[in-house]
């Protein structure tokens, strides 16, 4: 069975949405991204949270901000960080490299 992966950012326009195209096509997983904020592309709400497996967020603040906004969820889904920072644009090189090699080292680790 396919693991469900949900990558969130703030806006969903650079980090999380890079990481839903890189991973759509893996075998390995099924994947959604979301944003934190009113103003992302697609927002994280109850659903998705509810749908997803693992929650990889991109910076502390994104996993501090569902702790804030969906407490219960917050205890009970899998939420793993990847620390990377708001400085790269949507499918930058620099951007596939480090989220390909962040997400695969903590899979690996049985994290994700």
């Amino acid at each position: 069975m396919k693991k469900k992966i949900l990558f969130v950012c703030t806006i969903n326009k650079m980090r999380s949405a890079t990481a839903n195209v890189i991973y759509d096509a893996d075998e390995r997983f099924l994947v959604k991204s979301a944003g934190t904020k009113p103003t992302a592309k697609i927002v994280l709400n109850r659903e998705l949270l509810d749908w997803a497996d693992t929650i990889v967020v991109m910076e502390r603040h994104h996993r501090n901000s569902i702790r804030h906004k969906f407490p219960d969820a917050h205890d009970l889904k899998k939420i793993v960080c990847l620390y990377i920072p708001d400085i790269y644009d949507y499918m930058q090189p620099e951007l596939i490299s480090l989220l390909k090699v962040k997400f695969e080292n903590l899979n690996r680790k049985g994290l994700i």
